[in-house]
């Protein structure tokens, strides 16, 4: 198997209201291919995907319920601490619920997060460790 990650596939209680989340909030555009059924944004080489909750645990052949903190959280990573707290002023202004506030972090970097409408954690972190190229990919140092 190849080392890479295609789809990043939530399940979201209300598909509108989610898709409006990140149009609206994050100011991201969706696909051309998102439907009335699901809704896909491009992102560096990986796409993001929205799709009811119940559909996608159905498909999964799981339980829906899944409550509480998932155990992984997604990132966005930034070229600077000053981007990350620009970031965050822009969301505060939107609304967008803050989770933990920018700040250093015991890894040596700096980081808070926010939270989409069904509480899925998005970490905004500056890493010295993990320089971005012109593209927001991640290279080794």
């Amino acid at each position: 198997m190849e080392q890479r990650v295609t789809i990043i596939g939530l399940g979201v209680k209300n598909l509108k209201a989610s898709t409006l989340f990140y149009e609206k909030k994050l100011g991201w555009k969706k696909m051309a291919s998102s439907t009335n059924n699901i809704t896909f944004f491009q992102l560096n080489g990986i796409v993001l995907s929205l799709y009811p909750r119940e559909k996608l645990a159905e498909d999964a052949q799981v339980d829906a319920a899944g409550n509480g903190f998932k155990a992984f959280t997604l990132a966005y990573n930034t070229r600077s601490k000053e981007e990350v707290d620009a970031l965050f002023e822009q969301l505060k202004k939107k609304k967008v619920k803050i989770v933990k506030p920018p700040e250093e972090v015991f890894w040596g970097g700096y980081s808070g997060y926010l939270a989409d409408l069904d509480d899925n954690l998005w970490e905004i972190a500056f890493n010295p460790f993990l320089p971005l190229d012109e593209n927001g990919n991640t290279i080794e140092s």
